[in-house]
């Protein structure tokens, strides 16, 4: 495993990259409502990133065809985003955003709701948010990765939700996945966390059960028992004194 730790010029310009991300997550609030297509999202993140000279990290990345992730209900995730998604009142929406400018990238995901949503997703929705901010007090110097992901499982069993497991959070910095991969849930991970690293934690969990399946278009992931699924994630930079959050408007 090779960590590459920032300095603090390689931190702002990812505050930077985050800046941009965290101006997407703004205008996503509000343009998800009913009647709104997952291509229109796709094309007001992608005008926001190219007006702040940043470029959208995830186009094009191993063939994907857009600049956001659009996973809808069930869709955990890599969701992509279509003239023939129309969201509809009830639904929530995770949207995951990547930004790279000047080299470094910016990664953020959130769950949003559509309209008015049923109880059990907004507790879904807010328990996922909570064991994110759980996971990242966990960001500091000298703490361990393992703390991270024992918060985040701690939370989703506090509220008796599925964790995906095939998917985590991950470093980056000049590349969107780099190390370490952050699992959800304990695994007995020995990393002792240091000052400059960056690392994106992504809670992903289920109303139902853990597994998930990819479809036949090689990229979404969904619940295997179609029940909904959301989706937090910030990238943050370990500091002595705690987590900076790097995705966040400056």
């Amino acid at each position: 495993m090779s960590i590459h730790r920032k300095s603090k010029f390689e931190v702002n310009l990812m505050k930077q990259a985050g800046n941009v991300v965290a101006l997407v997550h703004a205008a996503m609030k509000d343009a998800v409502k009913e009647g709104v297509t997952t291509k229109e999202l796709d094309e007001i993140a992608y005008k926001i990133i190219k007006a702040n000279k940043a470029d959208p990290t995830f186009l094009g990345y191993h063939g994907f065809p857009g600049s956001i992730c659009t996973s809808i209900n069930e869709a955990v995730v890599h969701g992509i985003p279509s003239n023939d998604v129309v969201l509809k009142d009830g639904d929530i929406i995770s949207i995951d955003v990547g930004a790279t400018l000047r080299g470094f990238v910016g990664d953020s995901a959130w769950t949003y709701p559509v309209g008015n949503i049923s109880d059990e997703k907004k507790k879904l929705l807010m328990a996922t948010e909570k064991s994110l901010f759980a996971g990242l007090e966990h960001m500091k110097t000298n703490d361990k990765l393992e703390n991270v992901a024992g918060a985040i499982e701690d939370v989703a069993k506090e509220y008796n939700l599925g964790i995906v497991r095939q998917y985590g959070g991950h470093g980056v910095g000049r590349e969107m996945h780099e190390d370490p991969f952050v699992f959800n849930y304990r695994t007995n991970n020995t990393l002792t966390l240091l000052k400059g690293m960056t690392i994106a934690i992504e809670p992903m969990l289920n109303l139902g059960g853990d597994d998930v399946i990819v479809l036949d278009d090689e990229w979404t992931v969904v619940t295997k028992d179609k029940k909904p699924s959301a989706h937090f994630e910030h990238t943050v930079h370990v500091t002595d004194d705690g987590p900076e959050i790097l995705t966040k408007l400056l």
